[in-house]
């Protein structure tokens, strides 16, 4: 699991105002909270935050606060992220303190490898899930899960429980969910039809 640290300022001044103050500044207005501690609210340096969030770990960096303030020496990681819809600027930072010797929950992107059998012959590879929650250690979470898809056929299907998860790594699920399934070129042009007979039906209601 990657780590990095990221220098950040105490606040002084809460709110909206003080929010748009900030960006007006150039800085990233930001809170830390947690258990056993206080929120801090914070202002960032955006060349920092994207220096500390440019790990290969990405959103699931470990990061380590430095400045003058109860939060010094705290690990974090990132929980939110608000950004510009025009500019895509970070406009507002969240972060959640953790206890590096409990397991939290951490969402990990699902990778693919290999081109599945079914896409060969004109099938359409479809991830259902793009993204997992898991539940780990903060120094055991995967960059992400990695499932080899070159065996599945048209009409394959890959389930939670068929993946084979890292050593110490859980997802939780009450339900044996699929992640990735393999459609033919029928099976997508009914879906099509079906649709299209939908939309026929409501107009004529």
């Amino acid at each position: 699991m990657a780590k990095t640290s990221m220098k950040v300022a105490l606040r002084q001044v809460r709110g909206k105002g003080g929010a748009r103050t900030l960006r007006r500044q150039g800085l990233v207005p930001a809170v830390v909270y947690g258990k056993g501690m206080e929120p801090c609210a914070l202002a960032i340096e955006p060349k920092a935050l994207s220096a500390a969030l440019g790990t290969e770990a990405g959103m699931n960096a470990l990061i380590t606060l430095k400045g003058e303030g109860p939060f010094d020496g705290q690990v974090v990681i990132l929980k939110d992220l608000d950004v510009h819809p025009i500019r895509r600027e970070p406009i507002h930072a969240d972060f959640y303190a953790i206890d590096m010797k409990k397991k939290a929950h951490f969402m990990v992107p699902v990778h693919t490898i290999g081109k599945a059998e079914g896409e060969k012959i004109g099938g359409s590879l479809q991830l259902i899930r793009h993204e997992l929650e898991v539940v780990c250690l903060p120094t055991a979470v995967p960059k992400s899960i990695d499932i080899d898809v070159t065996a599945l056929k048209i009409g394959g299907v890959v389930h939670i429980e068929d993946i084979e998860l890292p050593k110490g790594v859980e997802v939780p699920h009450d339900v044996n969910f699929t992640i990735i399934t393999v459609t033919g070129i029928k099976a997508e042009e009914e879906e099509v039809e079906a649709a299209e007979e939908g939309e026929g039906a409501e107009e004529e209601a």
